[in-house]
């Protein structure tokens, strides 16, 4: 899990005056705890300073990646995975939701679903949103070894919901709502 923080401040300060007016160490204070155990995959943010002695105001954001075995997951985006990388950040997830779209660039109700998928990496941030092109999988690989035969897929588009390593639960075709559904069923479990 890597973390990455950001601090912005207005334009009329620089560096060194956010450092040496302490509002870096009152903001590193307030972020003390937010820890990828407490939050899991999270974005957060928060305005630190602006308020009796504590100097101007500085907005803070810390958003949460998982990186294994040279791919990246990020939190609020939708990662492309293959059999390689796709057991790896299954195991480092460790508890949380996995969401993999398996699709193909032909396939007509993919390219429908595709947007709506991204919608839902923004607003799902506890939960990993990853997706493999099963064409591409295929061509790459060993048909027998490949990641679609061993999940079992037969129809694209095709939803599996992860949880602990395991499927959960599946949705075929672009269904929207049923996907929802799933994935809040597998969230509250």
């Amino acid at each position: 899990m890597a973390m990455q923080i950001s601090i912005s401040s207005p334009s009329s300060m620089s560096s060194s005056q956010i450092v040496s007016s302490g509002v870096r160490m009152f903001c590193r204070d307030r972020l003390r705890g937010w820890r990828s155990g407490e939050f899991g995959f999270a974005r957060l943010s928060r305005k630190c300073g602006s308020g009796r002695g504590r100097g101007p105001a500085v907005s803070v954001s810390v958003s949460a990646s998982l990186e294994v075995a040279g791919a990246v997951a990020v939190v609020g985006q939708v990662t492309e995975v293959n059999k390689d990388t796709f057991w790896p950040i299954v195991n480092a997830a460790e508890g949380k939701v996995v969401v993999l779209d398996m699709y193909t660039q032909w396939c007509g109700p993919c390219k429908v679903i595709a947007p709506k998928f991204q919608d839902l990496s923004e607003k799902y941030l506890d939960v990993l949103f990853l997706k493999l092109d099963c064409n591409q999988e295929n061509k790459a690989s060993d048909i027998f070894h490949s990641l679609a035969k061993e999940l079992g897929i037969r129809v694209v588009p095709t939803f599996k919901i992860l949880k602990d390593g395991k499927v959960a639960k599946e949705v075929t075709g672009a269904k929207f709502d049923d996907l929802v559904a799933a994935i809040d069923a597998v969230r509250s479990s």
